[in-house]
Parts: C-alpha cells; sequence; structure tokens
C-alpha cells in the first residue's frame, strides 16, 4: 500500500525520474545487506556501481556507486562478520556533544563527571569526590 502510493507520488512529482533512480539506487543498496553471502554481496557491489556510474543517472546516483565501488572491501567485511563500529561511534558522539556543552571545562574531572551524566550511567560513587571550589 505504502509503496504504491510512493510510487504514485514520485511519477506525479519526478518528471525527469531524478527522484526516482535516486530512491531505486538507494534500495538497492538496502537489498545489498540481505544477502548472506560475502561472495554473491561482491559481485553485486560490482554490478551496482558499474550501473550506478552510467553517464545518463543523476550526480547523485553516480556518486552513489563510486562510493559503493571504494566501500567495497569494508561492505563485505561487514557480510563475514556482521560487526560494526556504531558503539564506538556512538560514544564519540557522545563525547563531543559534551564538549561543545562543557563552556570551557579544564578539569578533567568535571569533564568525566559531565560525560556520564550526559550518557545517562552515572557512577553516583563519583559525586563523594567532588569538590566545589
Amino acid at each position: 500500500d505504502g509503496k504504491e502510493k510512493l510510487r504514485g507520488l514520485l511519477t506525479a512529482g519526478d518528471p525527469n525520474g531524478e527522484v526516482t533512480t535516486a530512491w531505486q539506487a538507494k534500495e538497492a543498496v538496502r537489498e545489498l545487506y540481505c544477502l548472506a553471502d560475502p561472495t554473491t554481496a561482491s559481485d553485486l557491489i560490482d554490478a551496482l556501481s558499474q550501473d550506478m556510474q552510467y553517464e545518463n543517472n543523476p550526480v547523485e546516483v553516480r556518486s552513489l556507486g563510486r562510493t559503493l565501488s571504494r566501500w567495497k572491501a569494508e561492505i563485505i567485511a561487514w557480510h563475514e562478520s556482521h560487526v560494526t563500529n556504531a558503539t564506538a561511534e556512538g560514544i564519540n558522539n557522545l563525547i563531543k556533544r559534551v564538549k561543545r556543552v562543557a563552556f570551557g571545562f579544564r578539569s578533567f574531572n568535571n569533564y568525566r563527571i559531565r560525560s556520564l551524566l550526559y550518557a545517562g550511567h552515572p557512577n553516583w560513587d563519583l559525586l563523594s569526590t567532588i569538590t566545589i571550589p
């Protein structure tokens, strides 16, 4: 039902088919991650990246094709292990957000406490170590 509605909207509002082509490219990449076999995934990456780089495709789709080609090894590694670095990236994002709102903290202890509080998993035993100047 939703896909039919989307196709209808794309037909009505995308006269040159560029958005439709980009959406189909995105869906092809999503399907890539449904494959269980790394060899099949590798073959599909090669085919997709080549097809996406055709001159008549929108610039965004050609860029996606080049990106698939460049990241092939990493995508295949995911198919072999099903492990990502999402946890580390999430922690780095959290630390950067805390740093942005830290307003120039110079004390590592204050920075550490602020990070733990911001993460929502504070060690309340640290409260006894806090001294207010």
